[in-house]
């Protein structure tokens, strides 16, 4: 059991354990999870995607895979479609994220998601987030379509 540590007034700061309060539930991190969750969503490219970035910040893929996808998404509550919704719904919402807004129609495409039900997520945002980033969205949507259909039996790689 972790000790007070002393400061330099004399006082007591509690040790990192006891900082949480005792009946918060604790998170479930499940890396392995993550990484058959995400080659599931994102098939193939992931591995690419993830090398890349990892050489520029080491870890810090690993820390995405292990706390979103073996972590938030793990959750009960959605399913994996609902997710996918609300990821759509958001990257259009903040715009300027056109390369994960384009990985996310692919991962919608893979988990059965027809092209018209993510082209109506993102129309039925115009009211919301405005018509200049809904044309945004459907733009990356049209780009993403295009090459899924250049690229068959990607999926099955």
């Amino acid at each position: 059991m972790p000790t007070a540590q002393a400061t330099s007034t004399g006082a007591a700061d509690p040790a990192p354990a006891d900082l949480a309060p005792a009946d918060l539930t604790p998170a479930t991190l499940d890396r392995d999870a993550g990484y058959a969750l995400l080659a599931e969503l994102a098939g193939p490219v992931a591995t690419a995607t993830l090398g890349g970035l990892d050489g520029l910040a080491p870890g810090f893929p690993d820390w995405i895979v292990t706390s979103l996808f073996g972590g938030t998404y793990q959750r009960p509550g959605l399913s994996l479609r609902d997710r996918q919704i609300a990821n759509l719904a958001a990257l259009t919402a903040l715009g300027g994220v056109e390369p994960q807004l384009a990985d996310h129609v692919r991962n919608s495409l893979r988990i059965g998601m027809t092209e018209q039900e993510i082209t109506e997520v993102l129309v039925h945002l115009a009211p919301y987030v405005g018509v200049p980033r809904t044309l945004a969205g459907l733009r990356v949507a049209t780009a993403t379509f295009a090459a899924a259909a250049d690229t068959p039996g990607e999926d099955e790689a």
